[in-house]
């Protein structure tokens, strides 16, 4: 299975968080899944970093290609194809980083690890 990781759920992996669902982990830790985090999601990052609402060990530069090798998760950049899907989606959600995800999500057939229920509410598989 293709897995797309949402943004907080990357960052719960980092930290080992309790919020991490069973089904997450196992997910996440499955070697016969591929799993990637989107540039939109070191986009995010990098912005909620900047603005001081992010704290983390070291810069988003450093920080997220390291956790990104130390667990395995490929990078998926974003694409003209994933872009033009936008239009497409209904206004459930407003946040434009998780709009981004479906979209990807949906352009490449990817399941998101997310625990973010109106994520859910699109035609997208959500794991959690």
């Amino acid at each position: 299975m293709k897995v797309l990781l949402d943004t907080s759920t990357f960052l719960w992996i980092y930290l080992d968080s309790p919020e991490l669902s069973k089904e997450a982990r196992k997910t996440f830790v499955n070697s016969e899944n591929d799993v990637y985090l989107s540039s939109v999601s070191a986009w995010e990052i990098a912005i909620k970093y900047s603005i001081g609402r992010l704290p983390l060990p070291e810069p988003p530069h450093r920080f997220i290609p390291l956790q990104r090798e130390k667990h395995g998760v490929e990078s998926l950049p974003l694409d003209e194809e994933s872009s033009l899907h936008l239009n497409r989606l209904p206004q459930l959600h407003r946040d434009p980083f998780d709009r981004m995800l479906i979209c990807q999500a949906i352009a490449h057939g990817l399941a998101i690890l997310t625990n973010d229920p109106l994520i859910a509410e699109y035609p997208v598989r959500c794991i959690w």
